[in-house]
């Protein structure tokens, strides 16, 4: 009797599984989710928190159609804390989860790099809209993109304009040894060379509070120009410690100077310093007044540098999935798929401008930035922001390979900022 019981429920329970046991895995395979990787912790917070916020927006903005065609999107932030181990680590747990169907990020090309790895052996997407480094698209990994420009350009364009129009004749060069820092240093530091500017030194560095063994020797030669390659919270203290020991150099860095802590760190120091960036100021692009907008009233703050990036980079994912699921009648699409569509992009809108990705997933144009600190309020970064000195419009290697001329609206308005 107690067997028959036994054998009647397994009876009940297994036409009850073929009756409702369909609904609750296919509420899982309606579920795509968006994950982002950035420093959300740390010293490098402050920018990362805002790639994040700017993703996270562009999702509840640009989720209806594809919420119309039967999908629930959710976005999956991650910390990466600004390291590889921690990047890598997320990275293994974002590609085990089969809702994840795209990363955006990373802020640091030293945490992309390997990261990139883990997402393209499970074919997972990833569009960047912060790493430069030459390497984080010059493998020719598919599934590898990113919105912003590469370091090998922004360091020559640092340096065309610290010869021509800064005319600088000697100049002194630091880096903190990361895959970004030392990249974007040496680039800066092969295109000087080209123009006879004689470099005094080529230097990396991980100290992060007591720069006087550095300051003392780089004093004593006088350069016209230091340049440090790497990130604000570390070279902001750099700078001031240089100020306050009467360095006279003109002060110069790439992009990872773009943000409003660094002259919150260092103060006074900042004002005058240029820097390049592949990230345009707030006022760069009419498309992205709304966005700033829309990023103040969600968040109660100004954007920051890249998160316009990150919601152009998140602009990107969507419009892509949104026509792999028309062309997969609205079922479930792979990350294959939706990789293939991502590289593909041609002429997408965003809020930085049209995006068409080259065959190895670089940009096929990006603008470089040339800006100079204005005030050492942080208030007055993002807006009314620095000013802009220049800017240039380049192709990327591939697309100036193939004979690729920028659109004629970079070109004049990189002729108008010269």
């Amino acid at each position: 009797m107690k067997t028959l019981r036994v054998l009647v429920i397994v009876a009940i329970v297994a036409l009850l599984a073929q009756t409702f046991g369909a609904s609750p895995v296919h509420a899982q395979a309606k579920i795509i989710k968006i994950a982002s990787q950035s420093p959300l912790s740390g010293g490098q917070s402050l920018l990362g928190t805002g790639m994040r916020n700017a993703t996270e927006l562009a999702i509840n903005q640009l989720k209806k159609p594809i919420e119309d065609m039967g999908f629930q999107i959710q976005f999956v932030p991650y910390d990466d804390q600004a390291t590889a181990n921690v990047g890598v680590s997320n990275a293994q747990n974002i590609v085990n989860d089969a809702a994840i169907m795209a990363v955006i990020g990373h802020f640091n090309s030293g945490v992309a790099i390997p990261s990139s790895e883990v997402y393209n052996k499970s074919d997972l997407v990833m569009v960047s809209p912060a790493n430069t480094g030459v390497n984080v698209t010059d493998r020719g990994l598919p599934t590898v993109n990113r919105v912003c420009g590469r370091d090998d350009a922004q360091g020559a364009v640092g340096a065309d304009y610290a010869f021509n129009t800064l005319k600088i004749k000697t100049a002194y060069i630091l880096h903190d040894k990361t895959v970004y820092g030392q990249g974007v240093a040496q680039a800066f530091n092969d295109s000087l060379k080209k123009y006879g500017v004689d470099v005094l030194g080529f230097e990396g560095t991980e100290e992060k509070s007591n720069f006087d063994a550095i300051i003392t020797p780089i004093q004593a030669q006088n350069p016209d120009l230091i340049y440090f390659g790497g990130i604000y919270d570390q070279a902001s203290v750099f700078w001031k410690q240089a100020h306050e020991k009467g360095v006279k150099a003109q002060f110069m860095g790439p992009d990872g100077m773009d943000s409003p802590d660094l002259v919150k760190i260092g103060g006074d120091a900042i004002v005058g310093l240029v820097y390049t960036s592949a990230a345009g100021p707030a006022t760069a692009h009419a498309e992205a007044k709304k966005f700033i907008d829309d990023y103040k009233a969600a968040y109660k703050t100004d954007p920051t540098p890249y998160a316009a990036e990150a919601y152009s980079s998140t602009q990107v994912v969507m419009v892509a999935l949104q026509q792999v699921l028309k062309d997969n009648g609205g079922a479930m699409p792979t990350r294959k798929a939706l990789s293939a569509a991502v590289r593909a992009s041609k002429n997408v809108a965003t809020v930085i401008g049209n995006i068409t990705f080259d065959a190895n997933g670089d940009r096929d144009f990006a603008t470089y930035y040339i800006l100079k600190v204005l005030s050492p309020d942080p208030d007055k970064w993002v807006v009314p922001g620095n000013d802009v000195a220049g800017q240039v419009t380049l192709p990327s290697p591939l697309t100036a390979k193939a004979g690729g001329t920028p659109p004629a609206a970079a070109t004049a308005a990189a002729t108008a900022a010269a």
